[in-house]
């Protein structure tokens, strides 16, 4: 009787283990498009404003004095879509997007630059601050390529984009929302305080 209950209680605390587990590696929520499906990492997409009137979709422009790399900006036109992306997840989970997650983001367009059209953070000496711009390496998870991952993160009933990668595990890295820059009418992609409220549609 006494290994019958031994045997009960080592099943009941395996089962509540393995529960436990399953909770802890959830993976997160996916990403859902304007129709609520959702985003796939093979697909194209749309990032938009959920707040119209101040300009439409993102794509990439030359500012300041430099060429190239293209900086990643918000077209000036309300009416324009601005350029299709993909996205690229660090750890793939059947082809799906999920919220707060490192990925990739790439445009798909080709430019005048050499450079890639893969999202990464730089640093602008002569303005003191840090945009999004273009000439990313796309994969290849660790310290060289730190500055190329963002994640979608939900925000209140849409979603907004944020640079705090956890792909080096000793690298120290700012965490910020990503927000709109003003820079002599062109609204720059930065970290900012204030997160650019997006909303994502199928190209």
């Amino acid at each position: 009787m006494k290994t019958n209950f031994l045997l009960l209680s080592s099943l009941a605390v395996a089962l509540l283990a393995n529960a436990w587990l399953g909770a802890a590696v959830a993976a997160p929520n996916p990403v859902l498009d304007i129709t609520g499906k959702k985003l796939q990492t093979d697909v194209e997409y749309y990032i938009l404003p959920v707040f119209r009137g101040r300009g439409g979709g993102l794509t990439l422009a030359s500012t300041g004095n430099k060429t190239c790399p293209l900086d990643v900006v918000q077209d000036r036109l309300e009416v324009n879509n601005g350029l299709p992306l993909t996205f690229s997840p660090v750890n793939l989970t059947k082809g799906v997007v999920r919220e707060s997650t490192d990925l990739n983001i790439k445009f798909s367009a080709a430019t005048i630059c050499v450079q890639s059209t893969v999202w990464k953070l730089d640093y602008d000496e002569s303005l003191r601050q840090y945009f999004v711009t273009s000439g990313g390496v796309e994969g290849n998870p660790g310290r060289e390529t730190i500055s190329n991952w963002f994640k979608i993160e939900k925000y209140e009933d849409d979603y907004k984009l944020v640079f705090c990668p956890t792909v080096c595990d000793y690298c120290r890295v700012i965490c910020r929302d990503i927000g709109i820059y003003n820079q002599k009418g062109v609204g720059r992609l930065a970290p900012s305080d204030v997160p650019f409220k997006v909303m994502l549609k199928g190209a």
